[in-house]
């Protein structure tokens, strides 16, 4: 008994944290999609409210937020949410500045939004610092949307 016990439970963390593994994966997989896709974007923004524990996932959150901007059809809101991304972008890469994910998801809204946002001003910096550090990507989906953002 002890043992099948003890084997349920090592199988109940394998499954949670390769859970947490696959859900990031689902992010990543997603998040070219979620421009076009409204509800697609919603439904990230509400399940990452409800896990930014890590830099990567706040870093999305405000990403999702930030594309949000592009679903909304009052400028007072699309302002709004777009700043709101923006803090969350930028307190993730504060809190880890080595990061490359975080990095990518900043550039990759820097290099798409509208000009007359302010938001530009890092586009070269993270460049460099994801061509000299993308060998350390293990993701497929990332190093993807990586090459795809840096061409």
């Amino acid at each position: 008994m002890k043992k099948t016990l003890i084997i349920i439970i090592a199988l109940l963390s394998f499954v949670c944290t390769n859970a947490q593994n696959l859900d990031l994966e689902y992010v990543r997989s997603n998040y070219d999609k979620a421009i076009k896709d409204e509800k697609l974007c919603k439904s990230l923004i509400e399940a990452l409210s409800k896990n930014t524990g890590s830099n990567i996932h706040l870093a999305y959150l405000g990403a999702f937020q930030t594309i949000w901007a592009n679903h909304t059809f009052s400028p007072i809101s699309k302002l709004s949410t777009f700043k709101k991304g923006k803090l969350n972008i930028e307190k993730a890469i504060k809190e880890n500045q080595s990061n490359i994910e975080t990095r990518f998801i900043r550039l990759s809204i820097q290099k798409n939004c509208p000009s007359f946002l302010g938001y530009k001003q890092n586009i070269e910096e993270d460049k460099q610092f994801i061509t000299i550090n993308k060998d350390k990507i293990t993701s497929g989906i990332l190093l993807q949307l990586v090459n795809n953002i840096l061409q």
